[in-house]
């Protein structure tokens, strides 16, 4: 550890690539740590860091291709599988959709410089359609902005790395305790939010059954259908008589309903993410009953039970 010109002369650019593909699968290991020390080391070989951001693009794309190929052919399915192995709160789905009804592809470009966004957005991106040369493209350029700006800051704070490799030098194994414990850190916290996250979809839900019994019945009830515009067209159905909700034309879609009204929300992301979320911001309005449905408009499908197409 004497210099970090002679650390990454041996180890430099395997870390750079293997740690870049890692954070791109949804392993929970931050990768600017690195693309900052290889960016210092370039000071002293500036191919090197040409060979740094070329190898980041490639493990970038790599695992942004593989979430993306997974999205495109089992659809939102492979979003739940995501989120049991990313740190990522599952709310980041909905989020991510929204983004791209907004923004476009060029919600890849975006999604590298937001920490959740950056694995959920290739997969979302496949799930709703995009072409492979247009992911290819904007996921790509996406990848160099985002490594070549981590490279960049690396060079122009060498000193300032290089000081802080010298006092890690002269702290012996101590430094790789701090390092071990700080990593730590970093991932209980992530854990931690995790928590708080899932702790927070805890709220009461209805189940399919009931729902279904509910509506044989004719019962007075208003069900809203919470998925992304994008996603809805996509799908072209919807449990018979759902409204479409859009969060940003919450007061339209509520006008009318009165505060005691039974009110079921269902949606299509992990964990019922995005009904939990509008529950709460209909709770916050004074709506007393509301609830999600347990395993969104896929238990209902499972179930057996009829849709409609949209109107």
């Amino acid at each position: 550890m004497e210099s970090v010109t002679a650390f990454f002369e041996q180890y430099g650019l395997a870390a750079v690539f293997g740690i870049v593909l890692l954070e791109q699968i949804g392993a929970p290991i931050p990768a600017v740590p690195v693309l900052l020390l290889a960016g210092a080391a370039a000071m002293h070989d500036p191919l090197y860091g040409v060979y740094a951001l070329v190898l980041a693009m490639i493990a970038s794309t790599l695992g942004d291709l593989a979430w993306y190929a997974a999205g495109r052919r089992y659809g939102h399915r492979v979003l739940k599988t995501l989120c049991r192995v990313s740190l990522s709160p599952d709310s980041c789905v909905q989020q991510t959709e929204s983004t791209f009804e907004r923004r476009g592809p060029g919600t890849l470009v975006l999604a590298k410089f937001l920490p959740g966004l950056s694995t959920v957005a290739p997969p979302v991106a496949g799930a709703l359609g995009l072409s492979p040369g247009t992911f290819l493209i904007f996921n790509g350029a996406g990848a160099a902005l985002w490594a070549g700006l981590g490279l960049l800051a690396g060079l122009v704070f060498h000193g300032q790395i290089d000081w802080l490799f010298a006092r890690m030098a002269d702290l012996g194994s101590i430094a790789l305790v701090i390092l071990t414990v700080l990593v730590a850190a970093y991932v209980g916290w992530k854990w931690r939010e995790r928590h708080r996250f899932l702790k927070s979809l805890k709220a009461a839900r209805i189940a399919v059954d009931e729902l279904y019994a509910m509506m044989t019945r004719g019962e007075d009830l208003v069900i809203l259908d919470v998925r992304s515009k994008t996603h809805r067209e996509l799908h072209g159905l919807r449990i018979p008589g759902a409204r479409p909700f859009d969060q940003e034309h919450i007061d339209q879609v509520v006008a009318g309903i009165s505060r005691d009204h039974e009110i079921v929300a269902y949606c299509a992301c992990p964990n019922d993410a995005g009904a939990v979320k509008v529950a709460g911001l209909l709770r916050e309005r004074g709506f007393t009953h509301v609830r999600p449905l347990a395993g969104g408009i896929d238990a209902w499908t499972t179930a057996g039970l009829a849709l409609e197409k949209l109107s």
